[in-house]
């Protein structure tokens, strides 16, 4: 199985700040994933296209001709560049496109990319029907003419962050839950994230933030913003319930090591307050941000934490611009930017 992997023919997974071709997305059409607040987010998604279309393309997978023109009538509203932006005729189950779209490889030259295609099954089968959403990496992959390999594992974007110098972070949390690939040990996935991503190393962390039905994705709570540095959230207040674990999560950040033996830099950003609806905690986090090639989208929640965390975020980026966008009706869906993105390699 792994004589052919992508990592023997020399394929790797860049680091997202590396130059990027296009974001993919995946037009947002589900009631069930925003119940009740289905129209009240395609304005602030439709800002994140356009602050990532100045600078780039912005490739869109809708169901069909309808769906394109009700996304258009949008993002003219916005005032996005039209100029950068394509649809793909490819129906989605669901918006989360991080998680369904393809994991796009480059080789070491530079000059060749590839397609995995994981298997999905929604975050441990919670939301059924996810048919479509499972075969975007392949439709994408046939449709741009690049070579393409498939794995038999459960494997989400948003579980897995890279340095792009050989190192995978991801956590237990949501790798070993029973309800992704209970025949496989804690070793086997190393093997698959290794030889399928191309990588040297996998980090592990535990638990992800409350509120996250993901079973703690790592795209929430700790992300690499250089080869050695990461942005990790901190609860400040001790009695909320996201305290003890982001502190045992930044404990553990401190312990790993990087191939070359040395140790992490540290970043931390601050949590907004609790976002609740429908006495529902949502999982509201900053680290749910797009690094693109020229501004970094944040999302932003109402809250006093906001500039602070922006000022963090923007001093990890000085080539680029750091824009916040009200995501206080998009987390209702239960996932930000971060988790509505992929983004391709140039």
């Amino acid at each position: 199985m792994f004589n052919n992997s992508p990592k023997k023919q020399g394929f790797s997974f860049p680091a997202e700040w590396a130059p990027q071709e296009a974001m993919w997305l995946s037009w947002p059409h589900k009631e069930a994933s925003w119940p009740g607040k289905l129209d009240r987010i395609f304005a602030p998604y439709s800002a994140f296209i356009k602050a990532v279309a100045d600078g780039q393309k912005v490739r869109i997978n809708v169901a069909d001709e309808e769906m394109k023109q009700f996304a258009l009538g949008h993002l003219q509203q916005a005032g996005a560049n039209l100029d950068n932006i394509s649809f793909h005729f490819n129906p989605t189950n669901d918006a989360w496109c991080r998680d369904h779209g393809p994991a796009f490889l480059l080789s070491e030259d530079g000059l060749t990319k590839a397609v995995v295609d994981w298997g999905y099954n929604a975050w441990g089968g919670k939301y059924p029907p996810y048919d479509l959403d499972d075969v975007i990496p392949t439709r994408i992959a046939e449709a741009f003419g690049l070579p393409l390999f498939t794995s038999d594992i459960v494997m989400e974007g948003g579980s897995v962050e890279f340095n792009g110098a050989g190192t995978v972070l991801t956590t237990t949390a949501c790798l070993l839950n029973e309800n992704r690939n209970p025949h496989l040990t804690k070793e086997q996935i190393e093997t698959y994230l290794k030889e399928f991503y191309g990588q040297e190393q996998v980090l592990w962390l535990g638990d992800g933030i409350v509120g996250d039905d993901t079973d703690g994705h790592i795209d929430d709570i700790t992300r690499f913003v250089s080869r050695d540095t990461v942005i990790t959230v901190v609860e400040e207040n001790p009695e909320d319930e996201n305290y003890s674990i982001l502190q045992e999560n930044l404990q553990q950040l401190k312990e790993l090591r990087l191939l070359d033996g040395s140790s992490l830099q540290i970043v931390e950003i601050p949590m907004p307050a609790p976002v609740i609806y429908e006495d529902t905690r949502l999982p509201a986090s900053y680290a749910n941000f797009y690094i693109a090639n020229e501004v970094v989208v944040v999302p932003v929640f109402n809250d006093p934490n906001d500039q602070r965390a922006l000022d963090i975020i923007q001093s990890c980026f000085p080539t680029r611009k750091v824009i916040g966008i009200d995501s206080v009706d998009i987390i209702w869906g239960l996932g930000s930017f971060h988790c509505l993105s992929q983004q391709e390699p140039a």
